[in-house]
Parts: C-alpha cells; structure tokens; sequence
C-alpha cells in the first residue's frame, strides 16, 4: 500500500510540475510533506534525506557571486565575451557554452551557472535578444563538461568517494565522452538556434563600442572578491585531501568576503534565491519517499533479471536507465541509490568499474533532459524567472530530450568499444 502511495504522490507532484501551472518550489515541498502526513517517511528521515552539502554549497557561490556583482564584474565580461564573438549572437552563445562547459569541468557545474548566468542575462539585455537560448545551450553545455571531471558534476562527487576512484581516474575515462558528446552538441545546438538568434546591426556596434573597463566599479572590493573566489575555487579542487566538502568550504569563503567587504549581511542575504534553495528541500523529501519504500531498488532487480546479468547489457542498460531515471528525478539522491546497487551488481560477479562508468555516464547526461534533472537546470530556470525570462518544462524538454538521446547513443558507442567489446 504504502508504494502505491508513495508512487501516486510523486507522479501527481511531477506531473503538476511538469505543467508549469504553479510554482515548482511549492509543489515540490508540498509532495515531500504528503511523503511525511501520509506516513510513507517520517520527519525525521525525511530531514535527514535533504542533501545540505547542496544546499549550502549553492548558498555560498550565490553570496560570492552576489557580491562580486556589485563590482561590474559580469558586465566586463559580458562586453569582453561580446568583442570576442564579433556581436555575433551565435558566435557568442558558442562562446558561452564553451566556457561553461570547461568551467563546469574544473570547478562544478552549479559554481558554473551562478557565475555565468548573470553575465548572459546582461548580454541578451545589452543586445536586445532573448537569453532564453543562451541559456538553455549553457544549462546543457555545463552538464556535459561536468560529465568530464571528479568535481564537474555532484554524482561524479558521490561515485567518487563510494568508489575509491580518483580525479586522475575520471579525467581518463569520463574526459574522451564528453568530449565527443560537446562537439555534436555544438551541431546540435546549431540546429536549435542557429536562425533564431539575430540582431539589428545598430545594437551590435553600439555593444562593440562599449569600453569594457568603464563597467567596473569598487575597485577594492573587486579586488577582495577575485581573490577570496579564487582560493576558494582552489580549494574546490583539494578538497578532499584535506576531508572538507563542497559546502564548508563555500560557506567560508562567503563568510570571509562578507566580513572582509563590510556589506550588511541582510543585503548579501538578499541575493541568495530562496526558492532554488527550498525547491530542492522539498525534492530531496519527494524523492526519498520513493527511494524508502524501495521503487528505485525494484527496479534496479528488474533490470538485472531482464539482462540475465551479462556484463556488456547490463552496463549498456544501467547507462540508459540512469540516462532516463535522472530526467525524472534529481541527479543526486538517484546516483546516492543506485550506488549501493550497482555494488550488489559487482557481487553477483559482474565488472564493477565499467558499471561506476555505466552510472556517472547516465546520471550527468540525463540530467539534461528536463528542467529539474540537474541542480544547474534548476539553479538558471530560477535566475531566469526572476529577470523576467522564465524557462518552462515544456520550453526546456524538447532541447534537452534530443541532446540526452544524441548523448546517450554516443556514450554507449563508446562504453561498449572500450570496456565491453
């Protein structure tokens, strides 16, 4: 009874949600609190499901970045990125996706779409276009350089340490698709948007006109900001070895520029979005309804029965599940599942390291799919509502089940030549 429940209450929450006829924020708490007044989780275990290290490691880069607004930072390299790109607008979304998706690879994909989003936005507004495609290519683009990296996506974070593998170990295995997987990206997207995206002679060259450095304001707070985010991105990349996550070490660093760029902290708070923040609470209590009463691990069982456990089918079928299940479901608390099945797959005798491949592979590129698959989707999506440019399920869905399709045949190529064949 209590699955039956469990599923009914997640289907009709992600169904709402996939309408774009209320706010997401809303309905997803609302499902993870039915989870809880139908008895399928208790409080408890619901709060406990709430994955903090996200949450805090988002409010942190959105302090850093908020502060680092106030200088007229973003502004200079939105001009800079424009005289880059000629003001052409397709050269310049080209641009972007570019360097989104090797930020993503170094730093971690939400970081990335904190700090870009900002600059894009002011880009579409100085050129008079709309920066719904720029944003959608980066949402896309900075999942598939995240694929790339130990740090470049969160599920690669948790693999990561389950696992034992790493940076070295996934640059190696994960870099070569992702790589393959952005150059037919960049096709792909020219499909998308290559004849959309124009504008008027004019505006252009008064963008190209623009000095870059007359943008920038506060040049000590500049200064401050740049180093306090740079080591923190530095920190990023060390973390481990020094057994800190993620989270503390944003939070510290937003922290320390709060004290050192003496703003009061009500006005930095304000830059925060709140509802990013409480959309994911509510998801993670949504998802863990789901995941407790063992739908997620059913399913995991039916794939192997139907595989037979062979090696090569069960790899390839993991990949797509994963690819297909993070559409529907965040990437995080699904790979945080599927990681003690994919274990239980080992011990049924089966190669384990093609299956962590098989499941990172998977769970970052099938992010893409929707506009609540991934923690960067979500994070732009709001950014982009609150300037006035809302990005919908159904205005995001039809670029992104093309691109995950493209991307998951191109990963299975090539999983299958160089674990399987």
């Amino acid at each position: 009874m209590q699955e039956l429940l469990a599923g009914v209450v997640f289907l009709i929450a992600y169904v709402l949600i996939a309408t774009d006829r209320y706010d997401k924020t809303i309905l997803a708490l609302l499902g993870g609190l039915v989870m809880i007044l139908l008895g399928i989780i208790d409080q408890h275990e619901a709060f406990a499901a709430i994955d903090f290290n996200v949450i805090f490691l988002l409010a942190g880069m959105m302090i850093l970045a908020g502060i680092l607004r106030r200088t007229g930072f973003f502004q200079w390299i939105a001009i800079l990125s424009t005289k880059i790109a000629a003001g052409e607008p397709f050269r310049l979304l080209i641009v972007l996706s570019f360097v989104a998706a090797v930020l993503s690879a170094f730093l971690d994909n939400v970081t990335t779409v904190v700090l870009i989003a900002p600059v894009t936005l002011y880009i579409a507004a100085a050129l008079h276009v709309s920066p719904v495609p720029f944003l959608i290519s980066e949402i896309l683009a900075s999942n598939i350089g995240g694929t790339a990296t130990l740090i470049g996506d969160p599920p690669n974070i948790l693999i990561g340490s389950a696992s034992g593998l790493d940076f070295g170990a996934f640059l190696l295995n994960m870099g070569p698709p992702a790589i393959l997987i952005f150059l037919a990206f960049l096709v792909t997207v020219r499909v998308f948007f290559g004849r959309q995206l124009e504008v008027h002679p004019e505006i252009r060259d008064a963008v190209l006109a623009l000095d870059e450095r007359e943008v920038l304001e506060e040049p000590r707070l500049l200064r401050i900001s740049l180093i306090v985010i740079g080591l923190t991105i530095g920190a990023f990349l060390v973390h481990g070895a020094f057994g800190f996550e993620p989270a503390t070490i944003a939070l510290f660093g937003a922290a320390v520029l709060m004290l050192l760029a003496r703003i009061e902290p009500s006005e930095v708070l304000e830059e925060i979005e709140w509802p990013t923040l409480f959309f994911f609470i509510g998801l993670f209590m949504l998802v863990e309804g789901i995941v407790h009463v063992g739908l997620v691990q059913a399913a995991a069982d039916v794939l192997l029965d139907i595989t037979g456990r062979q090696q090569g089918v069960t790899t390839i079928s993991l990949l797509w599940l994963s690819g297909f299940a993070s559409a529907i479901v965040d990437n995080i608390p699904y790979t945080a599942t599927m990681i003690p099945v994919v274990r239980d797959m080992a011990a049924e005798g089966l190669a384990i390291e093609p299956l962590w491949w098989a499941l990172a592979l998977g769970a970052c590129l099938g992010g893409n799919a929707t506009i609540i698959g991934a923690s960067a989707n979500v994070v732009v999506a709001n950014l982009a509502t609150r300037a006035g440019h809302p990005i919908g399920f159904r205005d995001f869905l039809p670029y992104g089940i093309v691109v995950v399709v493209e991307s998951l045949v191109i990963a299975s190529v090539y999983m299958w030549l160089r674990y399987l064949a």
